[in-house]
């Protein structure tokens, strides 16, 4: 049975293996057979900041999972983060890969939104698990809204960071069904209200910085 330092030294082990290490996905990189991406310079420059953010996105993901699996004490619901987490590791190793393919940086504010995001994630761990379920599936539902609009905003040349946010998009959806199946609270609408709020700015910045 692990002890609290145990978990303290893992969640430590897995901010550091987020925030400064290559993910290695379990799943190949979504592609779209025959279908060659040419971008101009503008679309890639497009391309790379959208990308970018949604890299940060998933950086947060490691951070929202990590903190929730470390607060729960219902064995089974941990496993549930940790499965999610697993798949959102694909989706941080794919968005870095493409990242690295348009000739885009990541995000040089990665640790501040993945302390943000923990920090989040504990809170909401600390109120309760259907809490802490019900804050997973509203950012599960406003991160796949936001990917539709990626969807929309991606150069329809980009078939790579397409077919990879359209995969991402598909699994966020099912996390978020299988929070809401597990026992999630709704949230209040002021709370979505804020949480849509704060996003928006994380968005905003990471495109640019």
């Amino acid at each position: 049975m692990k002890t609290t330092l145990d978990t303290m030294l893992d969640t430590a082990d897995g901010a550091l293996r987020t925030l400064f290490s290559r993910p290695q996905a379990r799943r190949v990189c979504p592609t779209v057979p025959d279908q060659a991406t040419h971008l101009s310079a503008e679309e890639k420059s497009l391309a790379g900041a959208l990308m970018r953010v949604n890299h940060v996105g998933e950086i947060c993901a490691q951070a929202l999972y990590a903190a929730q699996a470390a607060s729960t004490r219902d064995p089974e619901l941990r496993k549930q983060f940790l499965a999610a987490s697993e798949e959102e590791n694909d989706h941080l190793a794919w968005t870095r890969q493409r990242l690295d393919e348009l000739g885009a940086r990541p995000s040089l504010l990665n640790p501040v939104w993945y302390a943000g995001a923990f920090g989040l994630g504990l809170l909401a761990g600390r109120l309760g698990d259907r809490v802490s379920l019900g804050f997973l599936v509203e950012t599960e539902r406003q991160v796949e809204q936001h990917l539709a609009g990626h969807l929309e905003c991606l150069p329809l040349g980009d078939h790579e960071s397409r077919a990879i946010v359209a995969q991402m998009k598909d699994d966020e959806a099912r996390h978020a069904q299988d929070a809401h199946a597990a026992g999630a609270l709704q949230l209040p609408s002021p709370v979505k209200a804020l949480m849509g709020a704060a996003a928006k700015v994380m968005t905003s910045t990471a495109r640019y910085i």
